[in-house]
């Protein structure tokens, strides 16, 4: 979306992609105009309103997370354009499983290593108790002014 602000999908690829592909360019015009970095709220208004105005049928189910001059920011974005802002979250086919390892394992104040341990073991779980589950975990890690991709094999 920004070098600030990434968003991952779930629902129909081609859909996801288009709309987080629409925002990203609305947002660069936006940091051109202003001179400023984005701000995930903007980027979060942007796709719950285009969302929205399909009611739906877009099937484009979102997590937004970015860190910006406020702090850090995590949301999910739903097709109709409803949005939750949590400590965590899952999206997609096996977010049931992923959600109950989020739930068994999260506390407050996990070291980024812990966190990013935990990430991993969430997605493995929703890999494994779902057959429409990709295989991949691509994880990354945004902070102020960097972002890291660990796109290693992550073994549980």
């Amino acid at each position: 979306m920004a070098p600030n602000i990434y968003c991952c999908g779930a629902g129909t690829a081609a859909d996801t992609e288009a709309v987080t592909d629409m925002v990203s360019s609305q947002l660069k015009l936006h940091r051109y105009h202003t001179g400023r970095e984005s701000r995930v709220v903007t980027s979060l208004t942007l796709l719950k309103s285009h969302l929205f105005s399909y009611q739906g049928h877009v099937s484009a189910a979102l997590v937004l997370g970015g860190v910006d001059v406020t702090g850090p920011h995590l949301h999910t974005i739903y097709p109709h354009g409803s949005t939750d802002t949590l400590p965590y979250a899952t999206m997609g086919s096996g977010s049931l499983a992923a959600m109950a390892m989020f739930e068994s394992k999260y506390r407050e104040g996990m070291s980024k290593d812990e966190g990013i341990k935990l990430v991993a073991e969430a997605i493995l779980f929703g890999v494994f108790n779902d057959l429409g589950s990709g295989s991949n975990v691509d994880i990354c890690v945004i902070t102020k002014g960097n972002t890291e991709y660990l796109l290693k094999p992550f073994i549980a």
